[in-house]
């Protein structure tokens, strides 16, 4: 199933993912991320743009289905919260706030993007059955920065370009908040020895208002990682479009176990 279907099927409250979107035992991320975001988006007032955070592992193969609340809605800002039930438990728990804007003295631009080699210029990453997490074959990804994963590296930088393999109908957020959480964890670069790691917490800003993103676009991203110890990393990363624009900022725990 594409992107786009799977955001379908979930609109009538279960879905089941196929394997091919697993990372690990677990499914991708990222679009987890994306399935809650469409739900919560499904019970608030239009035009009130996305600040959210996601925690949480479903597994791939058996039904998901979704309770979304709405907790508040005031006059700029709605919060709401959506679970994944799997089994008859609690898979994923989503917080988000969802705010309209509002006139303010204070109006500081973004950092500029970094520079870097055009996605042209930069080799593709073909998708490697039982090598790479099966949800990668459709997310293409080009370093710019940093090593890959379990390559020894000593870089605390990792990212570069990124797209959808068959680009979905519109660049809306929810494809965004899955193509953000497609990247592996920025620390996986500094081992030597492939060990499995998994998000512990996950949070991200979407910019607003949002840069414009048609759905072939290439989008950059760079990850630093601000500390790893005792088996727990932390990491931010931003995203931008190929314009410079800053689109997004993410941030991640993550469990490596070895």
């Amino acid at each position: 199933m594409t992107f786009d279907q799977l955001i379908a099927a979930a609109a009538t409250n279960e879905v089941i993912v196929p394997a091919t979107w697993a990372q690990g035992r677990a499914t991708f991320g990222g679009l987890t991320g994306a399935l809650a975001y469409d739900r919560m988006k499904q019970v608030i007032s239009p035009g009130r743009p996305l600040r959210v955070s996601f925690v949480g592992p479903v597994e791939p193969d058996k039904p998901v289905t979704f309770e979304a609340e709405l907790l508040r809605e005031g006059k700029a800002v709605s919060q709401t919260m959506v679970r994944l039930i799997q089994d008859g438990e609690t898979r994923l728990v989503a917080l988000a706030s969802f705010g309209g804007g509002r006139e303010s003295a204070v109006a500081i631009p973004p950092l500029p993007a970094p520079q870097a080699p055009a996605p042209e210029d930069c080799t593709p990453t073909p998708f490697m059955e039982g090598v790479m997490p099966d949800f990668t074959r459709y997310m293409e990804m080009r370093w710019c920065f940093g090593g890959r994963p379990f390559t020894g590296t000593e870089h605390r930088e990792m990212g570069g370009w990124m797209q959808f393999r068959e680009p979905p109908a519109v660049m809306d957020d929810a494809a965004l908040i899955a193509l953000i959480d497609a990247w592996p964890p920025a620390i996986l670069q500094n081992l030597t020895d492939r060990v499995p790691g998994s998000s512990l917490s996950w949070s991200i800003e979407l910019i607003h208002p949002r840069p414009q993103m048609k759905p072939d676009d290439w989008l950059l991203y760079r990850a630093t990682t601000d500390q790893s110890g005792a088996g727990y990393g932390h990491i931010h990363a931003e995203i931008w479009t190929r314009d410079g624009e800053l689109a997004a900022i993410s941030r991640q725990s993550v469990v490596v176990f070895g």
